[in-house]
């Protein structure tokens, strides 16, 4: 059982305060989708918990698996076994897929890695993702479109297995084909692996896929209302300005002190 548990976790940016007293709790097996207005929070909640320097954590914890993550490295976060799928990944020029995946690979497996093992599962996840094998050998994102782009990143999942997924609207940029393709890779990917996923995004189509057990409602830097499914529906046909909740009008009680990840 992996657990990453969120406890009153305050982030700001060029002194602009994003996340508010943001709790939440996920664990192996479980699927939550968070969803809100734009700019409320809900890609830097994934940036940071991936640890992008860019934001200064001033009040909380992250912990996976009973280590606090604020003071580590990216990497060292990866190698727990935590991935943040891009809501708008980047190309890596002169890196093709095969070089970047072969290493990461290989540095998680150390001397179990197979070279020929590790090809057949790239070109198998390739083929599932219905992604031409060609690409494998090209610059990672390099001229593909953002539907490709988002695909690479599940392939990138596949391959390197994590206990915790995140997927910063992976939605976008795909058509109704590639969306039902990614889905259910995805939902394929949760049968085996039984990951924790956070999945963030702003539409149902994609939940039509990807069945979340817990829907949280974002608003002010912090969840404001928690249900099941059914709250997508709800807000489909409501909107979110219909959420009856105190704690929207709440500007949290956060308190700024020295960054923790410098302490």
């Amino acid at each position: 059982m992996h657990t990453l548990i969120i406890k009153d976790l305050c982030v700001e940016i060029e002194n602009k305060q994003i996340l508010k007293d943001f709790n939440l709790q996920i664990n192996s097996g479980e699927i939550h989708a968070i969803m809100g207005p734009n700019g409320t929070g809900k890609s830097t909640l994934s940036k940071v918990i991936m640890g992008d320097p860019t934001y200064k954590v001033t009040k909380g914890s992250i912990m996976y698996d009973g280590k606090e993550l604020i003071n580590m490295s990216v990497d060292e976060r990866a190698r727990l076994g935590i991935f943040l799928g891009m809501q708008l990944p980047l190309d890596i020029e002169g890196v093709t897929n095969a070089d970047f995946l072969r290493t990461a690979v290989h540095q998680k497996l150390g001397n179990e890695f197979k070279l020929f093992d590790f090809i057949k599962d790239i070109e198998k996840t390739y083929d599932k993702l219905s992604l031409n094998r060609n690409m494998i050998h090209r610059g990672v994102n390099v001229g593909f479109s953002g539907g490709e782009r988002k695909k690479n990143e599940i392939v990138q999942m596949y391959m390197l297995k994590p206990s915790m997924v995140m997927l910063d609207e992976i939605d976008s940029g795909l058509d109704v084909d590639s969306l039902k393709i990614v889905g259910d890779s995805v939902m394929d990917y949760y049968g085996v692996e039984k990951p924790g996923i956070l999945l963030i995004t702003h539409y149902q189509r994609l939940l039509d896929y990807i069945k979340p057990d817990y829907v949280h409602i974002m608003m002010n830097g912090h969840i404001v209302k928690s249900g099941d499914a059914s709250l997508v529906k709800y807000i489909e046909e409501n909107g979110y300005g219909n959420i009856d909740e105190k704690k929207v009008s709440s500007i949290g009680s956060c308190v700024i002190k020295e960054n923790i990840a410098d302490e």
